[in-house]
Formats: C-alpha cells, sequence, structure tokens
C-alpha cells in the first residue's frame, strides 16, 4: 500500500498536530501553528458567552422581523450529524426561527443519518426538503477522484452538499442561511494536503474530463466567486453560524438530543455519512497516513472538552474497525459498481495531489489575504 513514511517526527506539546502535515511549524516551546493560530487570531475575537448570545439573539430577531407572512424564515442545512442536528434545535426552541430544513442527498446516507433527520424534523415539527443528486454522474465523479489518486476524495460529495445548497437559496430568494460549522468543534482545520478546497470547480471538471465517462449535466457546480462575493454582496444572501455564538460543549449537545430527540450517536465526527466514514477512517489513513482525528481532537483539545491525554490514547487504535473494514470495503465498491480488487488498485496506485490537476488556488490565497485584511476570516487553510 501507498502510505507516507516519514523520517522525522514530531507532535505538538499542546494538542496532537503533528509532521504529518508537511506545512506545520512549532514555536520554541514545541507548539504548533495551528494552537498559535487558535489563542492569536481566533480566541481573542470569539464569544459563546452572554454577548455572543446577545449578538445572535438580535440576528434572530431581525431575520424573523424580514420573514414575517413568510412559510419560512431561513435555511439550515443538515446533514444529521451533530453540529447541523443541534442547530436545528437551537434555532427552533431557543431563536424562534421556522426554519425549513434542507437536505442534500448524495447516495451515502447511513440509516443512522436518515434516522436523525427524521426523528428531530418530526419532533420539532418543522418542513423538511431533500435534494436527491443524479447518482448516475455521482457515481462516475466519485469514480474520477479515485482514480485521480488525491486525497480530497470525498470532494463530490462535499461541493454537491454546498452547491445544492446556495443554488436552491438565490432561485428561491431566502436570504438567511444557518450552517452548523462552529469555532468550538472545528477551530483547527484539516492541512491543505489533506482536504483541498471542496468548491474548487476548476479542478473538479478538470479531474471529470480526465477520468470521467460522463458529462456533469446535473450535478450542482459552483464556485468561489460566486457564493464568496456574488451571493452575499449581490444577491444579499448571508451566512451565519450560531454556534460560535454560545457555549456549545459537542458532548453535551449529543446527549441532550439523545435524551431529548431521539439521536442516534456516531463513532465519529461526519461519520453519517457512509462514503466519508470510509474515506476519513481508512482510505485517508491508509493510502496518505492522513487521520483526520488529530484534527478533530485537537480542536477538542485547544477548546478545553478533550484532554490531550484523552486524545493520545484514542490515536492508538485506527478510527476504523480492522473486523468489518472488508465488508465497509466491498460495500463502497458495490456502491460504485466496481470489483473490490479495483478500489484496491486505487489505494495501491502512486499518490498524487490537488497541484496535480487545474485549480484555483491562487483564488483562494488571494480572497484569504483580502478577507483576512477585512477581519472577516480569522483562520484558514494555510
Amino acid at each position: 500500500m501507498n502510505s507516507v513514511v516519514k523520517e522525522y517526527h514530531q507532535i505538538c506539546n499542546n494538542c496532537v498536530m503533528d509532521t504529518t502535515d508537511s506545512k506545520i511549524t512549532f514555536d520554541d516551546k514545541g507548539v504548533c501553528d495551528h494552537c498559535n493560530t487558535f489563542y492569536k487570531d481566533i480566541e481573542p475575537n470569539w464569544n459563546p458567552n452572554d454577548k455572543g448570545w446577545a449578538e445572535i439573539s438580535k440576528i434572530a430577531d431581525d431575520i424573523k422581523k424580514e420573514g414575517e407572512g413568510k412559510d419560512f424564515d431561513c435555511i439550515i442545512g443538515m446533514s444529521g450529524g451533530i453540529d447541523s442536528s443541534y442547530l436545528v434545535y437551537l434555532a427552533k426552541e431557543k431563536l424562534g426561527l421556522r426554519p425549513l430544513v434542507f437536505h442534500v442527498d448524495a447516495g451515502w446516507n447511513s440509516q443512522q443519518a436518515v434516522h436523525n433527520i427524521e426523528q428531530i424534523v418530526d419532533r420539532l415539527d418543522l418542513d423538511l426538503y431533500t435534494e436527491v443528486i443524479d447518482w448516475e454522474e455521482m457515481k462516475d465523479l466519485q469514480l474520477s477522484f479515485f482514480k485521480a489518486g488525491v486525497s480530497h476524495t470525498d470532494t463530490p460529495q462535499d461541493h454537491s452538499f454546498f452547491a445544492t445548497m446556495y443554488k436552491f437559496a438565490a432561485k428561491h430568494k431566502i436570504k438567511h442561511i444557518l450552517t452548523g460549522g462552529n469555532y468550538s468543534t472545528e477551530c483547527i482545520r484539516n492541512p491543505l494536503e489533506w482536504m483541498y478546497f471542496q468548491s474548487d470547480a476548476r479542478q473538479i471538471k478538470d479531474i471529470q474530463k480526465k477520468f470521467g465517462t460522463k458529462k456533469l449535466k446535473n450535478f450542482p457546480l459552483t464556485n468561489i466567486l460566486w457564493h464568496k462575493i456574488y451571493l452575499p454582496y449581490i444577491k444579499g444572501i448571508k451566512l451565519y453560524r450560531p454556534l460560535d455564538f454560545m457555549p456549545y460543549d459537542k458532548e453535551e449537545a449529543t446527549q441532550f438530543l439523545v435524551d431529548n430527540l431521539g439521536y442516534q450517536r456516531y463513532a465519529q465526527k461526519h461519520f453519517e455519512s457512509r462514503f466519508t466514514r470510509f474515506y476519513e477512517a481508512f482510505w485517508l489513513y491508509k493510502k496518505f497516513s492522513f487521520d483526520t482525528r488529530k484534527v478533530q481532537y485537537s480542536s477538542l483539545i485547544v477548546t478545553g472538552q478533550m484532554t490531550r491525554e484523552e486524545a493520545l490514547e484514542k490515536l492508538k487504535s485506527p478510527a476504523y474497525d480492522p473486523e468489518t473494514i472488508d465488508d465497509d470495503f466491498n460495500y463502497i465498491a458495490n456502491k460504485l459498481g466496481i470489483t473490490s480488487a479495483e478500489l484496491k488498485g486505487y489505494l495501491e496506485a502512486p499518490n498524487k495531489t490537488y497541484k496535480d490537476y487545474k485549480n484555483q488556488q491562487s483564488i483562494y490565497d488571494w480572497g484569504a489575504k483580502v478577507m483576512r485584511k477585512l477581519g472577516l476570516e480569522k483562520g484558514g487553510k494555510r
């Protein structure tokens, strides 16, 4: 198997990020740049307290006023994971909003995800709108990314999620989108070499052109300029992250949903998708030696939800279940219409990066600099 082997290994003295992130740097105390970025740029400007709650409550009041007389006043994308699920509860029961719950079915929902969405929507008496992605195109694009040999194999699914919701909002003139993105569990982000920008339509088109067998006629494609500039500044569509304005403890939120709304737990963040579970727990680790738990646990460490010792202990065991991985491997292959041997061939093929294909990284870099200067971006992929 094709795994990245490093002769030199160093782990942060504060979190569990290490030199499997090739761009990581350490200060003289052995603390990594991920941690220092959090302490310097994010934490001082983050208010998960009474001040933040007053701010998001005022925003909610404005949204409600603007939504008077309409069927709903905002839209929330829901995957069935903990962040979006808790956000739906928060928006309805605590902020008094009337959200339309929006779900994108890209063909990889787990039974737990379906259960969680149904339970929460029904118990909160909300409307659910589900958009189903063209499976034949999705399947072909997914195979193209496997053939391309890049680490960001989950891009087709991720891109379909946000592109579909943004297009829906633009079409139906919905001005307010609430997302479960948050600093509490995501303040440390996956390095760019692990997961490249999922919104880079130029790269998606190039990979599909090189390896695909179908034209993407129905697959929802968008681009960074469209949803970062055109939608917010021309169409007036605003994106909010309510979980950043309140104390948000992942374990407490999960247990609340389990006790009150019939929620079912996942073994790990993002495991509401059968594909993402396979990709993050097994594929990314076995092919590239990237373990996304290091990012997830490190976020929980710096926000005081997990100790470094707890994280190190958990990392001693693989994220995937060795006893069921063969079944998972066969499931993914069968779902994609290929043999397990063919999928194994992609696993063992030479590794590539996003730089091997057409991309818009220069636009992202320029945009990030502008956003930071304007104070609109507190952290980012480097």
